[in-house]
């Protein structure tokens, strides 16, 4: 009961700092929020007792306490030079981008992020990949340096393709789909709009029956994938979701893609964005290459490895939710 109520009272925090940034009108209460947020959510994670655990909450310490020292100084520099002039303001603002960088864990500061992931729980890594990102992004969406951003956004959008396509852990290559996703929503935010928060949306909707799938039948590794789903509405749910993830039309993760797609069209960004397009094609072929088993290979396994506990309420849900892309496009139509 008391386990409950500490885990309860951490998680409320971990909400509320994030609240916090969201409603703040100067950078000191940002920066409370995000020490606010980074104390609560150690706590939350390091519920086993084991040492993979202890290493990833010291591993998210040091790389989040890096980057809100390097934001409060930076902040405080900014207040004590009186008369600032352009040049130093850009600099200062660069800095600023960077300690962001560090504590979303966007490339090239993301060597932590797919690391501390492998060594955590599904739910836990659910929380990281995106109620964590939302506090930094919102203050990244303040600050706009135009060729800082266009580099941030080129090397998530490569790094999440690449870091992905040699990976045999599950969690791993969904960190590096996470990073991947990631330089897709600062492209928003280049474009002066908050649409990334609708992007946010949608990939927790989109990821959430992922992750509840994997904690269900306890899959970590990528060979875990044929062994484990045994039913024919288990294998088109998985692959459902994870060409929806990708970003496959006519599933539901093709529509926040399609919006940067049609943003950038108008800015007339062709270059920037065939790089985009190209490198999330390659996000698609590990995705792909999880599904193959299951679409291809009609294998047999033993009664004993048989579950029977496939939610069937839950298995409709994220088929509906997934297929709902073509009644988006009617409704944006007309």
């Amino acid at each position: 009961m008391f386990k409950n109520m500490t885990n309860l009272l951490f998680l409320t925090i971990t909400i509320l700092s994030v609240m916090i940034v969201l409603n703040s009108n100067n950078w000191i209460s940002m920066w409370m929020g995000l020490e606010m947020n980074l104390m609560a959510f150690i706590p939350l994670i390091s519920k086993s007792n084991n040492h993979l655990m202890a290493e990833s909450n010291m591993m998210y310490f040091l790389m989040q306490s890096m980057g809100s020292l390097i934001l409060l100084i930076t902040v405080m520099s900014n207040n004590m030079l009186m008369m600032i002039n352009i040049t130093v303001n850009n600099y200062l603002n660069m800095i600023l981008l960077m300690s962001l960088a560090i504590k979303l864990g966007m490339p090239p500061f993301h060597f932590w992020f797919p690391e501390m992931m492998s060594k955590m729980n599904w739910y836990k890594c659910y929380i990281l990949m995106t109620w964590q990102k939302v506090a930094p992004m919102t203050i990244m969406s303040m600050i706009y340096m135009e060729k800082l951003m266009l580099l941030l956004i080129l090397m998530s959008v490569m790094v999440g393709a690449i870091g992905g396509l040699n990976q045999t852990s599950m969690r791993k290559i969904m960190a590096y789909s996470s990073i991947n996703h990631s330089g897709w929503m600062m492209s928003c935010m280049y474009m002066h709009n908050n649409s990334w928060l609708l992007y946010m949306v949608l990939y927790s909707i989109m990821l959430l029956p992922i992750i509840t799938w994997m904690t269900m039948y306890n899959m970590y590794m990528l060979n875990q994938m044929k062994i484990m789903t045994n039913t024919i509405m288990d294998k088109l749910n998985m692959s459902v979701m994870f060409m929806s993830l990708g970003g496959l039309p006519p599933f539901m993760g093709f529509f926040p893609k399609w919006m940067v797609i049609q943003y950038m069209i108008d800015l007339k960004m062709y270059h920037i964005l065939l790089i985009m397009v190209m490198f999330s094609l390659l996000t698609l072929f590990y995705y792909m290459r999880m599904i193959s088993p299951l679409l291809m290979i009609n294998f047999t396994i033993n009664k004993w490895l048989i579950k029977f506990n496939s939610p069937k309420l839950m298995s409709t849900i994220m088929f509906m939710v997934n297929m709902s892309m073509p009644l988006l496009m009617y409704i944006n139509l007309y």
